[in-house]
């Protein structure tokens, strides 16, 4: 009877444990917009792994940091550029010792994917290219993708003959649905954005040394209390993790 009694302790103790373990609730990770195939990739493959699958909300990384700064909880933050990571850690709002880069991507220029196939265009011959068609970025002023855009066609020289054309998107996926509807005759976008979308074609790949490295950081924000998020924070930086960011066409440096 004893031994019986040791016995259904201790199961009620191992299922006490195994529901405590599901009642944690999923992290939410704040990500810039560029990133849903690879990020909902990557959640799938950390719940396979018998974690509560995260919870991503994907939008410009100006306006997700702008969020955060405002107070909205949230567990991991990655950005597509240093700046608006550098803006929350001088606020405080970065856990210490998190913050790390997490992938890369390129700077490409869409066409419809139903227009000429015309050869891509030199340096040179990049504004006549773009015409008087309106050109799709992200907001050059705030987001990341626009200012990288603007960088690269400052970089080329045309920047001011070409701006007067911009149609500016909240984020960059705004930017390529733009150009996939036919509502702009060019976009300014990543690589790994052009890949997800089979209405658009690259008609042309801006130099690396163009406009800054391209670098997605990602860090845990120190409001969070999730015993999930640091886990998945690592598993995203692991060899596995980065693999599948590898898959969708981004940069492990």
């Amino acid at each position: 009877m004893r031994f019986v009694m040791i016995m259904l302790l201790a199961l009620a103790w191992a299922g006490s444990a195994i529901a405590a373990e599901r009642c944690v609730p999923a992290p939410l990770v704040l990500a810039a917009a560029s990133l849903q195939e690879s990020m909902n990739a990557a959640a799938d493959a950390w719940a396979k792994r018998g974690h509560p699958r995260p919870i991503i909300s994907f939008a410009a990384s100006s306006a997700l940091a702008r969020q955060v700064a405002a107070g909205a909880p949230a567990d991991l933050f990655i950005s597509a550029d240093q700046e608006w990571m550098d803006d929350l850690q001088r606020r405080g709002l970065v856990a210490p010792g998190t913050r790390a880069n997490l992938v890369g991507n390129r700077l490409v220029l869409v066409r419809p994917a139903m227009t000429s196939a015309d050869p891509e265009p030199t340096p040179a011959g990049l504004a006549r290219a773009l015409g008087a068609a309106p050109l799709a970025m992200a907001d050059p002023d705030t987001v990341p993708a626009g200012r990288y855009g603007r960088a690269a066609l400052t970089r080329l020289g045309i920047w001011k003959q070409v701006a007067p054309r911009v149609v500016r998107a909240e984020n960059v996926r705004a930017a390529l649905a733009l150009v996939a509807r036919g509502a702009a005759g060019y976009g300014i976008v990543y690589a790994t954005d052009a890949r997800s979308d089979p209405a658009v074609r690259v008609v042309y790949r801006f130099a690396a040394n163009s406009h800054p490295p391209i670098t997605y950081p990602i860090a845990r924000l120190k409001g969070s209390t999730n015993p999930e998020a640091e886990g998945f924070r690592r598993f995203l930086l692991s060899l596995s993790g980065k693999a599948i960011f590898v898959r969708y066409g981004f940069i492990v440096r």
